[in-house]
């Protein structure tokens, strides 16, 4: 079901959404799976992940 309270479908993956919540201070090797050999980067914020569903708008490096 998705989170109404969410900007948009599937935000809660995002990085910029795990920043927020604390994700990468409190799992650090599982956000380094998250980035590591990275393949896209948001054109909203700079981030980098390895898949585009981690991230709000991606494009291809």
């Amino acid at each position: 079901m998705e989170d109404k309270n969410m900007p948009h479908k599937g935000h809660e993956k995002h990085l910029c959404y795990l920043q927020e919540k604390g994700y990468i201070q409190s799992n650090p090797e599982d956000y380094k799976k998250l980035v590591k050999n990275g393949q896209y980067y948001c054109t909203g914020c700079g981030r980098v992940a390895a898949k585009s569903e981690n991230l709000c708008a991606p494009e291809k490096l």
